[in-house]
């Protein structure tokens, strides 16, 4: 196992379910498991500049019920991406990320469970100028996105991302001053990952800008 200390960032190159028992509990976890629905055989933009750091497998399948498990124990508080597609227990309060844009071959939104209770919240942000300049995993999440979930989770100093890929959430945390704890178990990501989080701490900590404001889902949106 390799461990790389960039900062108040901690990451780990190895298997979630191998370096979670190893770690304390932390504030948060936020965190964007694979779906298991063969994103990995798809091919991104050329221009986008992923496709170098393409590599196959690790969509094939989900984590298994025992990774969710020790998601939640290892936080006081949980969001994970892609919730719909998991063994997850009933939850009132779901982020939605509304991708705004109709008709292209992936989901108009993506939906992550969490353990905060209260509403449903939706962050609305256009995929493509949001994500795709920059995109070096074929599921990257926009980094205004991962701020958003961070501040959903309150006053949260630590956060873990077990499924780390390219760095996002370890970049959001860099820029918003949170200790952070990233684990990814395929070298070429985790290397992007590390890339990412040293450029974040060489430009310091950043003021996050104005955020679009959440809608909340319920009878006066009906």
């Amino acid at each position: 196992m390799r461990v790389e200390t960039i900062g108040d960032a901690t990451l780990y190159l190895g298997d979630c379910m191998e370096v979670l028992p190893t770690l304390g509990r932390v504030d948060a976890v936020i965190t964007d498991p694979p779906y298991g629905i063969g994103a990995d055989a798809h091919h991104g933009p050329e221009s986008s500049g992923w496709r170098q750091h393409h590599v196959r497998g690790w969509d094939e399948t989900t984590p298994p019920a025992e990774a969710f498990e020790a998601l939640q124990k290892a936080g006081k508080k949980c969001i994970v991406w892609g919730g719909n597609y998991f063994p997850l227990p009933p939850a009132s309060r779901w982020l939605v990320w509304n991708k705004v844009q109709r008709g292209f071959s992936l989901a108009d939104a993506e939906l992550a469970w969490t353990s905060l209770g209260g509403a449903v919240r939706v962050f609305d942000l256009p995929r493509s100028p949001a994500l795709y300049k920059q995109q070096e995993h074929p599921t990257q999440k926009p980094l205004l996105l991962m701020r958003w979930c961070i501040e959903q989770v309150g006053n949260a100093r630590s956060i873990l991302d077990p499924y780390m890929g390219s760095g996002t959430t370890g970049v959001a945390c860099v820029e918003l001053g949170l200790k952070f704890i990233g684990i990814e178990r395929e070298p070429k990501y985790f290397d992007i990952a590390c890339k990412r989080i040293e450029q974040a701490y060489a430009q310091g900590q950043l003021f996050a800008p104005e955020q679009p404001k959440p809608q909340q889902l319920g009878l006066e949106a009906a």
